[in-house]
C-alpha cells in the first residue's frame, strides 16, 4: 500500500467531503438550477457548492496558501508563494447531461511550480494523485504511462471546441492529420481525467487547446510523476499561460506534436 503525503492526504480528504455532495446532486440532476456562465458553458448549483466545501476544507488544513478557483477567483496566498489550483467538477456538461463522467482536481503550486495533484473521478471512486519526486498513483497502485512505441496501435484523447470557443478550423485539421495516423481518437469531455488516463495508460496521449489552469494543473503533474511527456503546443513549459497541452509517453509525444504541426 502506497504511504500518501500529508499534503496528499489533506487533498484527497476535502475532494471526498465534495464527492458526497456532488454524488447528491448528481442523483438528483433533473432537478438542478442551472445558469448559464457563455454559450454552450454552463454552471449548476452542484458546481459552486462543491467548490465551496474545497475551499474551506482546504483553508482550514493549510491556512497560508492561496486559492485560483474556477468560480471563486483567485485568492492572494498568505505565505505568498503557495496555491491551491481547484476546478470542483471539470465535466460540467456531462454532470448535467446525466453522463457519469467527471471529476473534481485540485494541483499546488509553490512558486509557481506544480508539486503536488489530485483528480478524483466522483463516479468510478478511482482517486490519482502525484506528490513531485514521489511517482503517482491510482487509489494505492503505483501509475505508469503506457509503453506502446507505434502510432498505428495509439489511442489518443482530445478536447473539441464547443459552442462559442474559438479554434473549430484548426482543430478540424489537428484531427484529419491524427486520425490518418493512429488506432482512435476519444473526446469523453473531462480534461482533468484525460490526463489522468494517460498517467494510467489508457490513453497514449491527449492535447487540447484554450483550456484554463484548473482543468490541467493536477494532470500535468500526476504524468510527469508516471513517466510521461508534458509540453505545450509549441513543445515550451506555458501550459498554465497559454492553455494548451500535449501530454503522452516518451514514444508518442513527438510524432503527435508533429502530426498536429502538420494539420
Amino acid at each position: 500500500m502506497a504511504l500518501r503525503p500529508a499534503l496528499i492526504n489533506a487533498m484527497a480528504n476535502a475532494a471526498r467531503k465534495a464527492q458526497r455532495s456532488l454524488i447528491r446532486d448528481f442523483n438528483e440532476v433533473e432537478n438542478l438550477q442551472v445558469s448559464k456562465k457563455g454559450p454552450a458553458d454552463f454552471v449548476s448549483a452542484a458546481d459552486r457548492k462543491a467548490e465551496k466545501i474545497l475551499q474551506q476544507e482546504l483553508a482550514k488544513l493549510r491556512p497560508d496558501f492561496g486559492f485560483v478557483m474556477e468560480e471563486g477567483g483567485r485568492i492572494e496566498a498568505k505565505d505568498g508563494k503557495h496555491y491551491w489550483i481547484i476546478d470542483p467538477l471539470d465535466g460540467t456538461t456531462n454532470f448535467l447531461h446525466g453522463i457519469p463522467h467527471f471529476a473534481i482536481s485540485i494541483g499546488v503550486t509553490r512558486d509557481d511550480d506544480l508539486i503536488a495533484g489530485v483528480i478524483l473521478d466522483v463516479v468510478r471512486d478511482e482517486l490519482f494523485w502525484a506528490e513531485k519526486g514521489g511517482g503517482a498513483f491510482l487509489n494505492d497502485r503505483r501509475l505508469r504511462v503506457s509503453a506502446r512505441r507505434k502510432l498505428p496501435e495509439a489511442l489518443f484523447a482530445t478536447g473539441i471546441p464547443f459552442h462559442g470557443r474559438p479554434g473549430h478550423a484548426p482543430f478540424l485539421k489537428e484531427m484529419t492529420s491524427v486520425m490518418a495516423e493512429v488506432a482512435g481518437i476519444r473526446r469523453m469531455g473531462a480534461a482533468a481525467l484525460d490526463l489522468a488516463y494517460v498517467a494510467a495508460g489508457r490513453y497514449d496521449g491527449f492535447w487540447e487547446a484554450n483550456l484554463s489552469p484548473w482543468d490541467i494543473a493536477a494532470g500535468i503533474v500526476i504524468v510527469r510523476e508516471a513517466g510521461g511527456l508534458v509540453t505545450d503546443l509549441a513543445g515550451g513549459e506555458k501550459m498554465l499561460e497559454t492553455g494548451g497541452i500535449i501530454a503522452a509517453n516518451d514514444a508518442m509525444h513527438t510524432p503527435l506534436r508533429k502530426l498536429l504541426a502538420k494539420g
